[in-house]
């Protein structure tokens, strides 16, 4: 099953206290990029993030992308605004000491 166009305009929207938030289209599914960083995706309308040490503090589940991908953090309170920054923020803060 595909995302559909209206809950990827509803994320989009969420995240919009984030100025640099930039999503591509990939098979019927959206990954999703702040400040040029992949973060995370959504997938079969679930936004989930990429596991990394200091998103834990936020007690997501694991949840798999996609068939044969790694596990990635679920997102379930997309409603809030300022938590839905926050997992961004500090998500993004461990990718980009990767990269």
């Amino acid at each position: 099953m595909a995302t559909t166009k209206e809950f990827k305009d509803f994320v989009l929207e969420q995240l919009n206290l984030l100025d640099t938030i930039t999503c591509k289209s990939m098979m019927g599914e959206y990954l999703l990029y702040y400040n040029g960083i992949l973060f995370g995706g959504i997938y079969d309308d679930r936004l989930l993030v990429k596991i990394v040490d200091s998103n834990k503090k936020y007690n997501m589940q694991e949840s798999i992308p996609y068939e044969s991908a790694k596990p990635m953090y679920l997102v379930i309170d997309v409603d809030n605004k300022e938590t839905l920054k926050d997992i961004v923020l500090d998500t993004c803060k461990d990718l980009r000491v990767k990269m």
